[in-house]
């Protein structure tokens, strides 16, 4: 166990909030652009400047944001401060293992579309954008009344 004073525990803890803010937000608008993107004609200017939105939002900021999410939340994790016999922290961990998912699945869509074999339609990808945010709301309830 990780022994932490209580800056460093804040600081880790603040790190972690600004590292899931900017996962978040990409895990709910690249599905945004996936949906736009479904109309642009395949070999377009416009599906051509969608793919590199796409990429660069992927790698840019939700990559970097999902690896600095997950490690500062390891090393609270970690920490001599964690009560492991809390149901909630267990709840939370399988949503933030669905968002991880999410996330794949979105690069796996993303190199569909860069490749031009994207399959899905508009109403898979509005449905697909819900997804991050119910995860979101569930790790948040949880987090903050833990209810277990």
């Amino acid at each position: 166990m990780l022994e932490l004073s209580t800056l460093a525990y804040l600081w880790i803890k603040a790190l972690h909030i600004i590292s899931v803010i900017a996962w978040m937000a990409g895990l709910l608008y690249l599905p945004r652009l996936f949906v736009y993107h479904t109309d642009a004609e395949v070999g377009s200017e416009l599906s051509e400047t969608f793919k590199v939105m796409e990429r660069r939002l992927l790698r840019a900021i939700m990559n970097p944001a999902m690896l600095s999410s997950l490690l500062f939340g390891g090393l609270l994790l970690i920490s001599d401060i964690t009560d492991w016999s809390n149901g909630w922290l267990h709840a939370k961990l399988v949503m933030v293992a669905g968002l991880i998912y999410l996330h794949m699945k979105m690069a796996g869509w993303r190199r569909a579309f860069d490749e031009d074999r994207n399959t899905h339609s508009q109403k898979y990808f509005r449905y697909a954008n819900e997804a991050p945010t119910l995860l979101m709301v569930g790790v948040v309830l949880m987090v903050v009344l833990r209810p277990f």
